[in-house]
């Protein structure tokens, strides 16, 4: 019994067909704002049941599968759920709700051009997010993958302007050119020396490719992957911060960087496995990329004064945790990494939501400037706060929990370069949060109490709520992530 409602493949299909059907649904009501953002609200509330439902089926072991077309001998256009995908169907579904609330709030409150774009690429993003986190197999994953990019361009440069025209250059040659260069190859050398994409537990490739030929094809992955942004392949992230809040929001927290990391905790997990990468020492390399990463963004970030590119920084740095936890390549570091997707998504997508307000409101948008805000903005400081808590890895935060497991996995495998990243880094953290923190509660106030819009707040709120309930009740995701390793 998996105690679902609905059969596995029908909550599969509806995963795809609420976005997509939400898309046309915003587009036809585009002269109609109230209808418009009904239609936003109820399409995210009904995925987020859905998603639910085949929640309560994989925990109970169901994994249902759905072959949407079938192209060759070992490719196909397929669906098929496991706990991976699960926790990051799970996180996008329900952040989807967060963000349309919020967005409500923040695109009228700063009479922001192009909604009805906005909210259809929003609902086309989540289209895509869910086709690549339910993916089946690496071709799947691919097709949703570059959809996502496309969706997520228009969302980029929707201000227009020459500076957002130019962040949507770098962005979509950054992204397109890396998945076509390095991650379309990668597969094509996955089929070629495998004969099938299909994802399987404890991966596939063992045998088939010998140890320098496994870390060279790791690194078209890594690198293809530049959702991931692991440097070099960075600088579209903050190039990005242009765009509105809201989708900042979606970019850090919702879909696309978590895209990135997705992807390569998948491909290490259901193509490399676990067991094959320690036992041939073909992800070591990508420890020492990844540490770099952490600690040269945190640098980056510590110097930043505008708010949102300090936060983009913070996000590259973030990132970077998962990839080298899925370097480490033990059972521990996997559950870490994965733990860590959902810690950031929350805590990172409340940062964000601050920071729009504190625009909102304020129109403050640098770190310099933020001198007893705390006092004139208490919900959304005090949301800040806990987020900012969470990204330096204190309880009763989620973001602790992740770190916590990456540690005792590093220290366990004897890394140590990897303990001293995670340490330096998570005081270089608290280096360029607390600032902000002190600078918004402890300095002189000048001005009225003034929040932004009640939408906004409310949002802010619940994702803060949500960053101290995934420490207290981490059951869930911590099920998912250990069923991942066979835990």
């Amino acid at each position: 019994m998996t105690g679902m409602l609905l059969s596995g493949e029908a909550s599969l299909a509806l995963a795809l067909v609420i976005p997509a059907l939400a898309a046309l649904a915003i587009i036809a009501l585009k002269r109609h704002p109230n209808l418009r953002e009904a239609a936003t609200l109820v399409a995210a509330l009904a995925l987020f049941i859905v998603v639910v439902d085949l929640l309560t089926g994989v925990l109970a072991g169901a994994r249902p599968a759905l072959e949407l077309a079938h192209l060759a001998p070992g490719l196909s256009i397929a669906l098929h759920v496991d706990p991976l995908g699960m926790l990051f169907t799970a996180i996008a579904a329900t952040l989807w709700v967060a963000n349309s609330v919020y967005s409500i709030g923040y695109m009228r409150g700063n009479d922001e051009p192009r909604q009805t774009t906005f909210y259809a690429c929003f609902a086309i993003a989540i289209f895509a997010t869910m086709g690549l986190a339910l993916a089946g197999n690496l071709l799947t994953l691919f097709l949703f993958y570059e959809i996502l990019s496309l969706s997520t361009y228009p969302l980029v440069t929707l201000k227009r302007s020459r500076e957002a025209m130019r962040a949507g250059r770098i962005y979509l040659l950054t992204l397109i050119g890396a998945s076509m260069i390095l991650l379309l190859p990668a597969i094509i050398w996955t089929y070629a020396v495998s004969g099938t994409l299909d994802f399987a537990p404890g991966g596939f490739l063992a045998g088939r490719v010998g140890p320098e030929a496994m870390a060279v094809l790791l690194g078209l992955y890594v690198f293809g992957a530049a959702k991931a942004a692991v440097m070099p392949l960075h600088r579209w992230l903050p190039n990005a911060m242009v765009a509105p809040t809201p989708v900042s929001a979606l970019l850090h927290a919702v879909a696309v960087v978590k895209a990135g990391v997705f992807t390569i905790l998948k491909v290490v997990a259901s193509v490399f496995g676990i067991e094959a990468l320690q036992t041939t020492g073909a992800s070591a390399w990508l420890v020492y990329v990844a540490g770099f990463t952490i600690i040269a963004a945190s640098f980056v970030a510590l110097s930043a004064d505008d708010l949102k590119r300090r936060l983009a920084y913070s996000t590259v740095s973030q990132l970077s945790y998962i990839v080298m936890a899925a370097a480490l390549a033990t059972p521990l570091a996997v559950i870490g990494a994965a733990l860590h997707i959902a810690a950031h998504a929350v805590s990172k997508i409340t940062l964000f939501f601050a920071a729009g307000s504190v625009y909102t409101a304020e129109h403050v948008t640098k770190v310099s400037a933020m001198d007893g805000i705390g006092r004139r903005m208490p919900w959304t400081m005090a949301a800040f706060t806990i987020g900012a808590l969470s990204m330096i890895g204190l309880p009763p935060t989620a973001g602790f929990l992740g770190k916590w497991f990456m540690l005792g996995a590093a220290g366990g495998a004897a890394n140590w370069f990897a303990v001293g990243v995670i340490i330096v880094s998570t005081v270089l953290n608290a280096a360029y949060f607390l600032p902000i923190i002190f600078r918004a509660f402890m300095k002189p106030a000048s001005g009225p109490v003034r929040e932004a819009p009640l939408a906004m707040v409310v949002a802010l709120t619940a994702t803060a709520a949500g960053t101290i309930l995934l420490f207290l009740l981490p059951d869930i995701p911590l099920r998912l992530a250990r069923a991942m390793v066979g835990g």
